[in-house]
Parts: C-alpha cells; sequence; structure tokens
C-alpha cells in the first residue's frame, strides 16, 4: 500500500472453501510491513490449517476465547482496541447473520463486535445463500451500520454452480482494505473526476483507430483520491483493469462519449483530472457495414475531437481546480507550459514516453508538474507514488 504506514489489520476467516486465498492477503499485508493478526473460526480449520496462517502472520491464530497462553488481558478487547482495520474473509452466511446481529458466540464475531475500527465484509457462498433475501437482508443490516461490504465476484463455484459468491481475488480484497485503512482524509467531503485509459475512434464495426493508453496512470489516481476521502468518479475507456473498490465508474468507448461524461460529472465537482489519453481525431464518417479491401490505398478523412481540458478550463468555477496531463517524445516542458495558458487548467502534469520507466503500460512513471508559479520534478516513483505526490502537491491544501 503505497505510502501508507505500518497497520494494524485483523483478518477473521470463517468456513468455507474459499479461506485458501487468504493465505496469499495475509502473505502480501505482512510483505508491506503490517501486523496481522488472523482469526478463525473451527469451521475454517476444516479447510485450512491454523499453522499455515501462523507462519504466514507471524503470529498464533487466534481460535479459543478462554485462552490465557497471552497474559492475563482480555484477548479479545485488546485486539479490537489495536486494530486499524478488521476484514473477514471469507465470510460466510452463518457470520453475516451473526454480525448483522450482534451475536458473538466466538472469538473471531466476540472481537469483531467490539472493534470500532473501519470493518469490511467480503461474503463468498453458494449462489442461492447469497442471493437468499435472508441473506441480503443481513448484509443490508451490516451495511446501515456503516460496515463495508464488497460485491461478491461470479464464475464457477467449487460447489459446481455457477453465479455470484465467489470471493474475490487477495489483490482485490486488499485494495478495498487500502481504501479504509488510509488515515488522512484531506479529500473528505470533495468529489473528484478522473478520465483514464485510451479511447477508440470507430472507422466501421470491426476497425477503430486508437492509442496505447494503459490506464494505469489514471486508475492509479482514482485509488489516490478515495483514499484520501474524496469522492471519486472514474470516466475509463476500456483497459484491461479491474474497477477499484468504491469508485464510481463510468465505461466509455469514443472521445465524445468522454466528452460527455467528462463534462457532465464536472459540474459539481471539486477537481478535474484528465489522465486519459483522448483521441485529437475521429473518421469524419463511420461507415455502418465493414469497409472491403481493395487493391488501392485507403484514405480516412479525420475530423478533430472535443478538447475536453479546453472546455472544463473555460467552465471553471473558481473553487475547482483542473489538472491536465501531456504527454510528448521532444519540447516536453516547453509544450506543457504552452498547454497550461490555453486551457485554463490549474497544474499540468508532464512526462516524456521517450523517457525510460515513464510513459504507456509499465508500472512507474516519472513526472514534472506544471503551475503558473513553478516546476516541480518528481523523479522516477511507482504510478501509484506519483498519483500521491501529484494529488498532494495539487489539492492538498495547506
Amino acid at each position: 500500500m503505497a505510502g501508507s504506514n505500518k497497520k494494524n489489520i485483523l483478518v477473521g476467516v470463517s468456513g468455507g472453501i474459499a479461506a485458501y486465498k487468504i493465505c496469499t492477503l495475509v502473505s502480501s499485508l505482512k510483505k508491506d510491513g503490517h501486523d496481522v493478526h488472523v482469526l478463525m473460526t473451527k469451521e475454517a480449520e476444516e479447510f485450512v490449517g491454523p499453522l499455515t496462517f501462523q507462519t504466514l502472520s507471524g503470529h498464533p491464530v487466534i481460535r479459543n476465547m478462554f485462552s490465557l497462553q497471552d497474559g492475563a488481558e482480555v484477548h479479545h478487547i485488546a485486539l479490537a482496541a489495536k486494530a486499524d482495520a478488521f476484514v473477514i474473509a471469507p465470510a460466510s452466511a452463518n457470520t453475516i447473520a451473526k454480525i448483522a446481529h450482534g451475536i458473538a458466540d466466538d472469538m473471531l464475531t466476540t472481537t469483531f463486535l467490539a472493534a470500532t475500527c473501519p470493518k469490511l465484509i467480503v461474503p463468498a457462498m453458494n449462489t442461492h445463500m447469497l442471493e437468499n433475501p435472508v441473506t441480503q437482508d443481513n448484509i443490508a443490516l451490516c451495511r446501515k451500520y456503516g460496515m463495508y461490504v464488497m460485491e461478491s465476484a461470479s464464475g464457477y463455484l467449487a460447489c459446481g454452480d455457477t453465479g455470484s459468491g465467489r470471493m474475490p481475488e487477495a489483490h482485490q480484497i486488499k485494495d478495498a482494505l487500502e481504501s479504509i485503512l488510509e488515515s488522512e482524509r484531506y479529500l473528505a467531503g470533495k468529489k473528484v473526476v478522473v478520465s483514464a485509459g485510451p479511447t477508440q475512434e470507430a472507422v466501421d464495426p470491426v476497425r477503430y483507430i486508437t492509442n496505447h493508453s494503459s490506464g494505469k496512470m489514471g486508475y492509479a489516481l482514482a485509488r489516490a483520491a478515495r483514499n484520501a476521502g474524496a469522492h471519486v468518479v472514474l470516466v475509463s475507456g476500456k483497459t484491461a483493469l479491474e474497477a477499484p473498490f468504491g469508485i464510481d465508474m463510468i465505461h466509455i468507448t469514443s472521445a465524445q462519449d468522454m466528452a460527455d461524461a467528462v463534462l457532465r460529472e464536472s459540474a459539481d465537482a471539486d477537481a478535474v483530472i484528465m489522465a486519459a489519453a483522448v483521441a485529437d481525431y475521429t473518421p469524419k464518417e463511420t461507415a455502418d457495414h465493414k469497409l472491403k479491401k481493395s487493391d488501392n490505398d485507403m484514405y480516412i478523412e479525420l475530423k478533430r475531437t472535443t478538447d475536453i481540458l479546453k472546455m472544463l478550463g473555460e467552465r471553471k468555477q473558481p473553487h475547482q481546480k483542473l489538472i491536465g496531463f501531456a504527454m510528448e517524445t521532444e519540447d516536453l516542458l516547453a509544450n506543457a507550459a504552452g498547454k497550461l495558458e490555453k486551457k485554463n487548467a490549474d497544474f499540468i502534469v508532464a512526462n516524456s514516453i521517450a523517457e525510460a520507466g515513464a510513459g504507456f503500460g509499465v508500472d512507474t512513471n516519472r513526472v514534472t508538474i506544471l503551475s503558473r508559479e513553478e516546476e516541480k520534478d518528481l523523479g522516477l516513483l511507482s504510478k501509484d507514488e506519483t498519483a500521491e505526490k501529484i494529488l498532494e502537491y495539487c489539492l492538498k491544501e495547506g
């Protein structure tokens, strides 16, 4: 978790075959430097042995409500008091029913009831159990009481059914934890609109014009804004990336789709970050059938697309911050400075696709932030770290 300090995380494991996925989650959290304690129900022990979690977490697994092995302190109260976050994964229908109604009949549910930290529930069960109105009511109760609930994935289940109820992967649960772990919420109460990824400009029903944008930088910015407490709307072109937890997604295809969505969402936004690689040109005409090849060359007449950043600059309200991106192969800072003025942006984030470790598709970036007062080179960082630095520099007050 980029930029986060060591946290105390409680991981509750209830009975279900998906318990094996939590081994990866515990290991990953531990590698990030967090202090991880695992609590298991008796049913969970039928699927994964406590010794596995003890080895991965570096702590004895909490199983027995009445054990005195850890001294005289009231163990569930001590654990709950120290916790920065509590996740139950997999959360069975039975465990969800207990926590929704305040039943505390084992170490997991007792500690969960005593904890006042942010809580995350990750349901995983048979499709019919999940869709049962009683389970859905219990999940709704958990949300009503302020708990975070991850949506189950869909797919083939261990019971042989196909449908909802599949547990998300460990990295997805970790992303959800990241959203509730961050403590400095300097964007709380703010709405931030982020654009990401490429656009596709149709030539005919089969072919289109696009670019190499992966969307990684925009998605990192959306996650960073979410972690800082903002209500985030992510307007995304087609990418291979998963939707981040707790973010409103708007999926678009063309530059005009992007313009319509961003301009609509920006009306009440506190900040707009245009990280998408929007096509500058689109075919003047789109064929309604597949164009047949011939022995001659093909010429496609192009027209300009809507200049979204310019329109945002023209409509910018006094309280809004507008952040644009400039990607160049030459004269990077000069072109970025020109863009800053022409588009009436508050900041331009400039990076060169010619520099190693920056640009499309990679997990690192090197950017320079330009304002009307100064230029700030952030150096080579991961895209998550780059996103955090950009937001802190551009949107953090004081």
